[in-house]
């Protein structure tokens, strides 16, 4: 199947403003790609990738006086497969984690493991080890979680959420991520597009979404606690620690935001304008899904 997607984002600064953006397309996901515009930035302002220590590829650009408008569209073709599943799959003794994997144990800004490791082992240190514990963390913290745009806040922790019992997909993730590494399951964050493909349309659509990555029989399995079903049509931008590491946009300096729209959707469908979804919002310097 071909999934269309892409966006437009305008901020407004008042001085000029330097950006790093983690918009692109991970790399896994490069040769799937069957068309796409570059960046385009209106005014048009110079752009240069680089890799950072997760391997996600990020741009550096400075947005003049008055603010800068950044669009993109691509078609990228997808399996049209549900995430795959091994129910079987076990956990990897710490021991004979590969190295690069090591960093997904500990504790970082947002999943604060020396805040939940207690209740951690409470709720699921007496189940099998493997993919049940790992899903029955996630069914955990979809039902401990109530989703509303309207609880969007960059500080709020997992401690935090558990606390609050409210969230965006970013703190859905983080909480599952955090259960997992005190149970010492290696779990990293993903932010990426997910449309409403395969399932009924979402009042609170999800098109750039944040879920989680789970490391079991040497092989990274993505999970998702906000929807907790699996799904079709996941395309990856970035993955980290957490938050964090992975913000769509980060400004050094003040600025607002004036526009923000996204698309996802299966290509085969008619429209003469792609469905355009208000799904993330901007808080402090960090864009957040």
């Amino acid at each position: 199947m071909l999934i269309r997607l892409g966006y437009e984002i305008a901020i407004n600064c008042a001085q000029p403003t330097p950006i790093v953006a983690l918009l692109d397309i991970h790399q896994s996901r490069r040769q799937d790609i069957k068309r796409q515009t570059r960046m385009l930035t209106s005014p048009a302002v110079p752009t240069r990738p680089y890799s950072d220590l997760f391997g996600n590829t990020c741009r550096r650009f400075t947005a003049p006086a008055g603010g800068v408008r950044i669009l993109y569209d691509a078609v990228v073709e997808d399996s049209g497969e549900h995430d795959a599943a091994n129910t079987l799959a076990q956990e990897t003794p710490v021991e004979n984690l590969p190295d690069d994997v090591l960093c997904y144990l500990l504790g970082s800004r947002y999943c604060e493991t020396d805040h939940l490791m207690g209740l951690a082992w409470e709720l699921f240190g007496h189940l099998p080890p493997g993919w049940a514990r790992v899903q029955a963390i996630v069914d955990y913290v979809h039902a401990r979680l109530s989703f509303g745009y309207g609880y969007a806040r960059a500080t709020r922790t997992a401690a935090q959420a558990h606390e609050e019992r409210v969230g965006v997909c970013r703190d859905f993730a983080h909480l599952a991520i955090t259960f997992c590494r005190c149970m010492n399951i290696p779990a990293r964050y993903v932010n990426g597009y997910l449309g409403d493909i395969g399932v009924p349309a979402d009042p609170a659509p999800m098109d750039f979404s944040a879920w989680m990555e789970a490391y079991l029989d040497g092989k990274w399995y993505s999970f998702d606690p906000r929807h907790n079903i699996p799904r079709i049509g996941r395309v990856v931008i970035a993955r980290g620690r957490d938050a964090t590491d992975v913000p769509l946009l980060h400004t050094f300096g003040p600025h607002s935001l004036s526009t923000f729209k996204v698309w996802t959707y299966e290509q085969e469908t008619p429209a003469t304008q792609p469905p355009v979804r208000r799904v993330d919002r901007l808080i402090g310097n960090h864009l957040i899904s």
